[in-house]
C-alpha cells in the first residue's frame, strides 16, 4: 500500500473519479495549466484535457454560479477556491443557489457538485488565507460540510463528497497537505459523509477535534496519559453538517468529560454546537462543564503571531485536567 501526503491523496481522488465518471468535472483558478496554487489538481489537464479540467477567471462568483448550472445539467462539477477567505466574494451563489436550487425547484434540479478550499491557519499566510469559517456553511440549510484530518480520510472523503446527491462543502486544513504520510489503498475508498470516527480510545475524557486540530489533540492525549496517567479518547468530528451525535454522546456517556478543540472563532463557533448537542444526549454522564479550546473572537493575526492564536497541545492538556479535576 503506497504512503502519500494529503496533496497527492486529494489529487488521487480526482483523477480516479475523472478517468472512472465522464460527468465529473474540475473548475477553478489556475486548477489546470498551474496545477492549483497548492498543486492538487497537477497533471490533471495533461491527462483529461481542457474540457474536463477547466481554469477559470479570477471569479468565485462566476466559479460557483457556473458549477451550480452543469450541475443543474447533469454534471458533478468539484469547484475549487483557492483560499476559504475568498468564498466570500461567492457568498450569495453558495447561499442563495447551491443550497437552495434543489429545494427551490421541488426536487426537479439536482445540485450534485462539491466545492473544495483550503481553510486554516499555520503556513503564516497573508490576510483572507486563513481563515476558519466552517460555521457559516454548517448553519447554511442544503449544505453538507466536511472537513479531513490526513490523507487517507482525504482521498475517501472527497470521492463520497463527489458521489453524495447534495452540494458538499469540502474544507482543506491547508497546514498538513504535506506535513506527514499515511498508507493510501489504490483501490477507491467512501468514507460515510455524517459519522464521526473514533481515533484513541479511551475511559476518563473525551477529547472532540476536526481537521488540522487533530494531531495537536492526539499529541495531547499522549501526555495526559504519560504525564497524568489519564486515558483520553480522541473523536475526529470529520463531518460538521450532517453532525454525528450518536458517536459524540456514547463517548461523552462512557468519559463523562468532554474538551472541544477548533481554531476557528469562539463565539457561534462548531464547538458550540458540539457542546449544546452533548448537553441534550449525554447531560446525565456529565461529571464536569464540557470545555473548549478554540480560535479568539478576533480576525485572524498576522503571521508573526499567529502561533499564538493557533489552539496546541499544551492548551488542550490544561483544559483536559481542569475538566478532570472540576
Amino acid at each position: 500500500m503506497p504512503k502519500m501526503n494529503m496533496a497527492r491523496a486529494l489529487n488521487l481522488a480526482l483523477k480516479q473519479n475523472l478517468a472512472s465518471d465522464p460527468t465529473v468535472v474540475v473548475m477553478g483558478e489556475d486548477v489546470g495549466v498551474d496545477g492549483g496554487v497548492f498543486r492538487i489538481t497537477k497533471g490533471l489537464l495533461e491527462e483529461f484535457g481542457p474540457k474536463r479540467v477547466m481554469d477559470s477567471p479570477l471569479a468565485e462568483a462566476g466559479i460557483i454560479g457556473t458549477a451550480v448550472g452543469m450541475a443543474a445539467a447533469g454534471l458533478k462539477p468539484v469547484a475549487e477556491i483557492q483560499f476559504s477567505g475568498f468564498t466570500y466574494q461567492a457568498f450569495h451563489q453558495i447561499e442563495q443557489n447551491m443550497a437552495r436550487l434543489h429545494n427551490r425547484s421541488r426536487g426537479r434540479y439536482k445540485v450534485q457538485m462539491v466545492m473544495r478550499a483550503p481553510y486554516g491557519g499555520g503556513i503564516r499566510a497573508v490576510e483572507h488565507h486563513s481563515e476558519s469559517r466552517e460555521a457559516y456553511w454548517a448553519h447554511t440549510p442544503g449544505l453538507k460540510v466536511v472537513i479531513p484530518s490526513g490523507p487517507r480520510l482525504a482521498r475517501s472523503l472527497l470521492h463520497a463528497a463527489i458521489h453524495d446527491p447534495d452540494p458538499v462543502i469540502f474544507y482543506e486544513p491547508k497546514a498538513i497537505y504535506r506535513a506527514f504520510k499515511e498508507e493510501v489503498p489504490e483501490e477507491p475508498e467512501a468514507f460515510e459523509i455524517g459519522k464521526a470516527r473514533v481515533v484513541r480510545v479511551g475511559s476518563d475524557i473525551t477529547l472532540i477535534a476536526y481537521g488540522a486540530m487533530i494531531r495537536p489533540t492526539l499529541e495531547a492525549a499522549d501526555d495526559l496519559e504519560e504525564t497524568h496517567g489519564i486515558r483520553a479518547e480522541v473523536i475526529d468530528l470529520i463531518s460538521i453538517w450532517p453532525m454525528d451525535t450518536e458517536t459524540l454522546a456514547a463517548s461523552v456517556s462512557k468519559t463523562g468529560r468532554a474538551v472541544v478543540v477548533h481554531e476557528g472563532p469562539r463565539s457561534c463557533g462548531i464547538g458550540a454546537e458540539v457542546v449544546a448537542r452533548i448537553n441534550e444526549s449525554a447531560f446525565a454522564h456529565l461529571e464536569a462543564p464540557v470545555a473548549r479550546v478554540t480560535g479568539y473572537d478576533i480576525h485572524f493575526p498576522f503571521f508573526q503571531v499567529e502561533r499564538f492564536y493557533l489552539p496546541d497541545s499544551e492548551a488542550v492538556v490544561e483544559s483536559a485536567l481542569e475538566a478532570v479535576n472540576y
